[in-house]
């Protein structure tokens, strides 16, 4: 490997967090009616059924997942070009983006719902919302840092996310879907032109020049085996939180029997999530990553068993779990982006390949996605539930699906992160009193 420089000090003024990390509002706005409301939607209003759906949402997740690598690369070649390349790309993106959202919640199929429109809509909408996400988080990644730095950086972009959903949640109760898409258009708009301010406030270092440039691969993140191991938790950990995730208006709707709280629910999560981010920065200071997040991964396995044990009426209790599970979130959303700008900075691929390391990293939250989607939903229609007309039996399986399985999952996650960075500490996750490794 060529020489590449040291640890890049950022400037983390607010001024310059919030320009970096604003179009983070839109993306994660965007990403809860995609992936969250869109499949009740058409469940319920346009009586798809469950099991069309669910394989209609399977085969356009795991398209959108494994085309995430290439789109990664196609990344790390914008970057490669200019930093003009990679803001034209990202407007691109932007303007798919928002007419795959109008088509998908005003299609032109409406009744009956047509599998195939929904199936070629929901690729085009999630290519370009990867692409955006995809270079949006190489930017960060580029900005180095040490292990706080990276994790502020990381909690900006995750911080204004947060914000986002927390719109997404009640806007459609409030104003409808129309008026959601207008703010969802005046929020991309100002996220793009903040971000290419952001380019003047927190200049990343230019890309080392190395010898092997041609060495840019997608498959190259595979060949570091920090990088294996925190994908296996990533994943665990991911798989843990997309099935709740599918089914917690299901939850919120039948065994809760409290349809119309679902926007306190949603917004109690996303808010305490949002507002105890500079806890969890404290927490790295002193802990690290690693023992951070494996912290969050504990309160998360507390507070999902404690769901399993509600039922009809008991919307206080979920009120709490909303928030003492929107609390783990932190750690969830902040922590391992950061951990991986550290594995890349480590390796001396920083300014060389950090889209194909986020190629890889959004697949595998897609891949969550489209697994809890694509087994959830069929399994549950297999088990007699039906939404709205749900049997004891129904409500036990949306029970085990919601809560006692995530539980398992999560537990697994948090032995492996135990195993792999806690007890055995790499350079990319160690304490922030260890010097970082520099190429």
């Amino acid at each position: 490997m060529a020489a590449h420089q040291g640890t890049h000090q950022t400037t983390h003024q607010p001024a310059a967090g919030l320009a970096y990390g604003l179009l983070g509002l839109p993306l994660a706005f965007v990403a809860l009616p995609l992936y969250v409301h869109l499949p009740n939607v058409y469940a319920s209003s346009y009586g798809m059924p469950l099991a069309t759906l669910g394989l209609v949402l399977l085969l356009a997740r795991l398209f959108d997942a494994l085309t995430d690598p290439w789109l990664g690369q196609l990344s790390d070649r914008l970057y490669a070009r200019s930093y003009r390349w990679v803001l034209a790309a990202a407007a691109g993106a932007a303007a798919l983006l928002l007419a795959g959202m109008v088509l998908l919640f005003f299609p032109p199929w409406r009744q009956p719902a047509q599998p195939g429109a929904l199936l070629a809509v929901l690729l085009l909408t999630y290519a370009a919302f990867s692409l955006l996400s995809i270079t949006h988080q190489s930017w960060g990644a580029r900005l180095g840092g040490s292990e706080p730095q990276r994790a502020r950086i990381v909690a900006w972009r995750e911080g204004a996310g947060l914000f986002g959903v927390v719109l997404a949640s009640v806007l459609p109760t409030w104003l409808g879907w129309r008026e959601w898409l207008f703010v969802f258009a005046l929020t991309l708009v100002m996220g793009w032109l903040a971000w290419r301010a952001s380019m003047t406030l927190t200049p990343a270092p230019p890309a080392p020049v190395a010898a092997d440039t041609g060495h840019r691969d997608v498959i190259s993140p595979w060949r570091h085996p920090p990088f294996r191991r925190l994908m296996a938790v990533f994943i665990l950990s991911g798989m843990a939180s997309a099935m709740p995730a599918t089914l917690v208006l299901f939850f919120i709707q039948d065994r809760l029997m409290a349809p119309t709280l679902s926007p306190l629910f949603l917004a109690t999560y996303f808010t305490v999530a949002a507002a105890c981010l500079p806890l969890w920065m404290r927490a790295v200071s002193r802990l690290g990553l690693a023992r951070t997040w494996l912290a969050g991964m504990v309160l998360s396995i507390g507070v999902f068993a404690w769901s399993a044990t509600l039922g009809p009426g008991d919307v206080v209790g979920f009120w709490w779990v909303c928030a003492l599970s929107g609390l783990a979130l932190g750690t969830d959303l902040a922590l391992p982006g950061a951990l991986l700008a550290g594995m890349i900075a480590d390796r001396g691929d920083r300014g060389l390949r950090e889209g194909a390391y986020f190629g890889w990293w959004n697949l595998a939250s897609k891949l969550n996605l489209a697994l809890a989607a694509g087994l959830a939903l069929p399994l549950l229609d297999l088990m007699g539930y039906r939404p709205g007309h749900a049997s004891a039996e129904g409500l036990r399986a949306l029970t085990v699906a919601y809560a006692v399985l995530p539980c398992a999952i999560k537990l697994l996650a948090a032995t492996a992160l135990y195993l792999f960075f806690v007890r055995t500490p790499r350079s990319s996750t160690s304490p922030p009193h260890l010097p970082q490794k520099t190429t």
